[in-house]
């Protein structure tokens, strides 16, 4: 049905036979090469980690609801994790259906998701969370703290430490999180979805090699 692969930073790419999507594919903003994009849906947390390319297929950087291919994609306003309350909401977490599966992806958000964030999320049956913390992105705590609010049954994290990439600061490894989080890990180069009867029925990290 779908297949998730893993590029670095906060970047990922969910496909299908219909289309892909590709989340935050400036990666020269971590020193690896942009991703390229060939009819592919552009889907940045924030404006700086979009390429804005014409190649795209649909180029999607905030809130709304979004119907394309094979994905029901639906935008929600959210604080950096550097802002503060008073700091207008410039980052984006996403709710994407494909089929009968639920993802969220997550940026590097602040923790303290709001009741109405939430609800807008809804169930979610796989959640793609940065985990790599140091006043950046959530950390650990933070992240398994969201893990239990959202309550997924798949656990992808990202942006963690990886000496291919130059964060602007230091990233927790991810062993950091899942020892955290305290749930089963699976290593893999892509997760591939047959069906949403098919997805983990119990709390699972899929730790996704960098491709």
């Amino acid at each position: 049905m779908f297949e998730i692969e893993y590029k670095g930073a906060n970047s990922i790419v969910i496909s299908t036979k219909k289309g892909s999507i590709v989340t935050d594919p400036k990666l020269s903003v971590v020193g690896l090469k942009d991703i390229t994009l060939k009819d592919d849906i552009e889907l940045a947390t924030e404006e700086r980690f979009a390429l804005n390319s014409e190649n795209a297929r649909l180029r999607i950087e905030g809130p709304g609801e979004f119907g394309v291919a094979d994905f029901d994609i639906r935008g929600i306003a959210a604080q950096r994790h550097l802002d503060s309350d008073k700091d207008p909401l410039v980052s984006t977490i996403y709710r994407v259906e494909v089929g009968e599966s639920r993802i969220a992806i997550l940026g590097n958000i602040y923790e303290n998701l709001s009741e109405a964030q939430l609800e807008e999320l809804g169930l979610i049956d796989i959640l793609v969370i940065p985990v790599g913390g140091n006043g950046y992105t959530l950390d650990a705590t933070g992240a398994a703290s969201l893990v239990g609010k959202i309550d997924p049954k798949v656990v992808i994290p990202v942006h963690y430490a990886d000496d291919a990439l130059k964060y602007e600061v230091p990233q927790d490894a991810l062993e950091v999180f899942t020892k955290e989080l305290g749930a089963p890990v699976e290593e893999t180069a892509k997760f591939k979805v047959k069906s949403a009867s098919a997805i983990p029925q119990t709390l699972t990290v899929v730790a996704l090699q960098r491709s």
